[in-house]
């Protein structure tokens, strides 16, 4: 059968660790990785700083105490703006050289109007120039590093619609993360992009999402925090998002990279108990993976 279950991983933020500013509470990284290898994953994502060590090394430690692997780190970055240039490429050495020690294989490349995460505005055309060739110099920096980068579309930030999507792939080069739900929140199908931009995909995020939220977030009137918090990101086959077709078009191309489970979580209102939060809905969408999904596709050829 397919060893599609084999590349399945998961990633803090679906425990409600995220790098945006002021997102929620952090729950300790052994708890968190304790539940993650109790579901069989072995390997996952960085998470925000603090989450884990300071020192590559000592992630790769305390990675191998519960027998994962660091695949990579979501890195938002600020290159559409040519004075941020050489800071920009400073930053992106560093995470690269820190990623290489840590063991990973990407750089998920993320970019923001600044670090505060600030409302997104339409860029000019010398800024998407700029942008377009700071994600090649990030490119060869992270091939120096034998990473490669993969930009990933997201809510509130300058790759966030069908549009911007389109425009990077018309721009520059880049390799994306495949996010089916912030993808589908931006108005792009995540089946027909699987489908007809199969060799731009290095990386997959599988998150589903409620459709009939999304709007009043890109129109700015209901922050992604609320949106989060009344539920927008549901586990996997609960929303709109057809994770079964991006998945069958994808090894049906003969995609062999990993797909991350990711459901945008914020801790607000205190530390679940042991054994309760965020794990249930983890486990939801594991479920449905290895139930609905995995059953659909054919063996490895």
């Amino acid at each position: 059968m397919s060893d599609f279950l084999s590349r399945v991983a998961s990633a803090p933020i679906s425990w409600g660790v995220c790098e945006v500013p002021g997102w929620g509470a952090m729950m300790p990284s052994p708890r968190v990785l304790g539940e993650m290898a109790g579901l069989g994953f072995r390997a996952t994502e960085l998470g925000a700083p603090g989450f884990l060590p300071a020192e590559p090394g000592d992630v790769k430690s305390e990675l191998g105490n519960y027998d994962m692997s660091l695949l990579g780190a979501f890195t938002p970055v600020v290159i559409h703006d040519s004075s941020h240039r050489n800071e920009a490429i400073a930053s992106a050495r560093e995470a690269a050289r820190f990623l290489q020690s840590a063991g990973a294989t990407k750089l998920i490349s993320c970019p923001v109007l600044d670090m505060d995460w600030s409302i997104p505005r339409a860029l000019s055309s010398s800024e998407v120039t700029h942008m377009a060739e700071m994600f090649a110099i990030i490119d060869d920096i992270c091939g120096e590093h034998g990473l490669e980068q993969v930009l990933h579309p997201h809510v509130q930030t300058l790759v966030e619609t069908k549009d911007d999507i389109s425009r990077v792939l018309d721009t520059c080069d880049v390799h994306f993360c495949l996010d089916t739900g912030h993808m589908a929140f931006g108005g792009q199908d995540p089946v027909e992009f699987a489908k007809d931009c199969m060799d731009r995909v290095g990386h997959v995020h599988l998150k589903d999402i409620r459709l009939d939220m999304v709007d009043p977030v890109l129109r700015r009137e209901v922050t992604l925090m609320a949106a989060t918090q009344a539920g927008i990101f549901t586990p996997l086959g609960h929303g709109d998002v057809d994770i079964a077709g991006v998945v069958q078009a994808l090894e049906g191309a003969g995609y062999q990279g990993w797909y991350v489970i990711e459901q945008d979580t914020a801790i607000t209102d205190g530390m679940p108990a042991e054994g309760d939060g965020p794990i249930h809905q983890i486990t939801t969408s594991l479920e449905y993976l290895t139930n609905t999904v995995a059953p659909t596709l054919k063996p490895a050829s």
